[in-house]
C-alpha cells in the first residue's frame, strides 16, 4: 500500500515541495518529517475524530462532509464529500497540510492537490482494529504528537479487546445482512472487505453475504438463500418504524428469519462504520443488539 506525501521544506525555505512516494507507512514515520500543522485539513470522518481525541483540534482549518463528530467539528469549513473533492475548494482554505483517508478522490482532484505546494498525506484504511490503530499512529505523527498517539492507541486497543471479549463465548453466531439502500426495489448489500463486514465480525456476528467483495445489488433469490437472522442498516432520520416497515415489505426480505422476528438494527452510519476512536463503543452497541443478555459481562 503506497503512502504519498508532498513535503514542504519549511526549514530550508524551498519555494516548492518535493514529492516522495513511500512503500510503507513505517518508512514515512521513520523519516521523522516535521510538518507545519498550523492549518490542517482532514478528509475522512475517522481522521477528524482522531484529531479531536488527541486534543489537537485547535490545528484544524477545515474538514470534509463525512466529518460529523464531534458536533464541534461541524463549525469548521466543509470542503465537500471525500469522494467528490474540489481541489480548488480545498486549496482556497490555505491548508498547511492535508491529511486524507485512502479512497478519497476523485483521482484527478488528488492529482491537482499533489501538484500544489502543500504536503498531502494519504492514510490507509482497513476495517479492523489494526486499521484503527494505524490511523492514530499516522495522524499523531503528522501532528507531531507521537506520545499522545501511543497513549490513545493503548486506551482504544484495550477498549476494543474488552468489547470483542463480550461475545467470545457466543456459540451460535447470528447471520447479518447489511443493507446500504433499496434502489428501485433492489437491495444494495454488503459483501466482504467493507466497513460493514468488519464491524459485524468485531461484534461477533457473521456476514450473511460472502460471495463478493464490496457493495452490490442482490437478487431476491440470493437474499432468501442468505437467510439472515438480522437486518442491519444505517439510521437516516425520520420515523424508524416506518423505515423498518419498508424493509420488511420487500418480498425477499419478508421471507427471511430476520423479518419473521422483526430483527432490524439501525445505527448511525458514522458511528457504526467509521473505524475510529468510537469503534469499541459501536461494537458494544451492535453486539448488545445482536445478542442481548447472552453476551458476557465485560
Amino acid at each position: 500500500m503506497t503512502l504519498s506525501i508532498r513535503l514542504r521544506a519549511l526549514s530550508l525555505g524551498f519555494a516548492a515541495a518535493s514529492f516522495v512516494s513511500l512503500s510503507a507507512l513505517d518508512a514515512a514515520i521513520a523519516d521523522d518529517v516535521a510538518y507545519d500543522t498550523s492549518r490542517v485539513v482532514t478528509i475522512g470522518g475517522s481522521l477528524t475524530e482522531i484529531v479531536y481525541a488527541l486534543g489537537e483540534e485547535g490545528r484544524l482549518a477545515a474538514r470534509d462532509s463525512t466529518s460529523v463528530y464531534p458536533p464541534e467539528a461541524l463549525e469548521l469549513p466543509d470542503v465537500g464529500y471525500m469522494r467528490a473533492l474540489s481541489p480548488e475548494g480545498v486549496l482556497a482554505l490555505d491548508p498547511s497540510v492535508i491529511v486524507l483517508l485512502e479512497g478519497s478522490g476523485p483521482p484527478e482532484a488528488l492529482e491537482v492537490l499533489k501538484k500544489a505546494s502543500v504536503p498531502l498525506v494519504t492514510v490507509p484504511e482497513s476495517f479492523d482494529r489494526e486499521g484503527i490503530l494505524k490511523k492514530i499512529e499516522v495522524v499523531g505523527h503528522v501532528l507531531g504528537v507521537d506520545e499522545k498517539a501511543v497513549a490513545l492507541s493503548a486506551r482504544i486497543e484495550a477498549d476494543i479487546d474488552a468489547a470483542e471479549a463480550a461475545t467470545a463465548d457466543i456459540e451460535k453466531r447470528r447471520k447479518i445482512l447489511f443493507v446500504l439502500s433499496l434502489q428501485g426495489g433492489r437491495v444494495l448489500a454488503s459483501g466482504t472487505d467493507t466497513a460493514a463486514d468488519g464491524i459485524i465480525d468485531m461484534a461477533g456476528g457473521v456476514n450473511a453475504v460472502t460471495a463478493y467483495s464490496g457493495y452490490k445489488q442482490l437478487s431476491d433469490e440470493a437474499i432468501i438463500e442468505a437467510a439472515p437472522d438480522v437486518i442491519l442498516a444505517m439510521e437516516r432520520g425520520g420515523d424508524h418504524e416506518t423505515e423498518a416497515d419498508q424493509l420488511l415489505a420487500h418480498p425477499a426480505i419478508a421471507a427471511t428469519p430476520a423479518a419473521a422476528n422483526r430483527a432490524i438494527v439501525r445505527m448511525d452510519g458514522a458511528f457504526l462504520l467509521g473505524f475510529g476512536p468510537r469503534s469499541a463503543e459501536a461494537v458494544r452497541e451492535l453486539s448488545a443488539a445482536l445478542y442481548g443478555d447472552a453476551i458476557g459481562a465485560h
